[in-house]
């Protein structure tokens, strides 16, 4: 599943496959670790459709805030709504717990435009990502 969230980058190096597949369970294993240390709490969960492993999607919910650490639908699965209904019961959550929804977007992410739709708007700048907020409805 991770290795689909790195398939558009990696058509542009001249690697071997082998070497793709060794790059890319290094980069899984460095994430999950790193995810596994600073998100003790979260949730890392594989979205099902029809039976199919579709995507994934890992959050963390805290005290004053839900933190969306990665969210990710496979190829054959986009553009079927998987990704509006995932962000939709978050976003629902949010509004009902009164807790602002974040994530952190590539600055190059096709999806930013629709995160900013959603209602997120850029709080922080860290180089080549932006951290997003949805604030909660007055």
């Amino acid at each position: 599943m991770y290795a689909s969230t790195r398939e558009a980058e990696l058509k542009l190096v001249a690697w071997s496959d082998e070497d793709k597949q060794r790059f890319v369970e290094q980069q899984f294993a460095a994430q999950d670790a790193y995810y596994r240390e600073h998100y003790p709490g979260a949730a890392f969960d594989v979205v099902v459709c029809d039976g199919e492993d579709a995507g994934r999607l890992y959050v963390d919910r805290w005290e004053r805030e839900i933190r969306i650490m990665d969210i990710a639908v496979l190829p054959g699965f986009q553009r079927r709504g998987i990704g509006s209904r995932l962000l939709a019961s978050l976003i629902e959550e949010s509004e009902g717990s009164g807790r602002p929804l974040t994530i952190h977007v590539e600055r190059m992410n096709p999806a930013l435009g629709w995160y900013e739709r959603l209602g997120f708007r850029q709080m922080e700048d860290r180089g080549v990502y932006l951290l997003m907020e949805r604030p909660v409805a007055s």
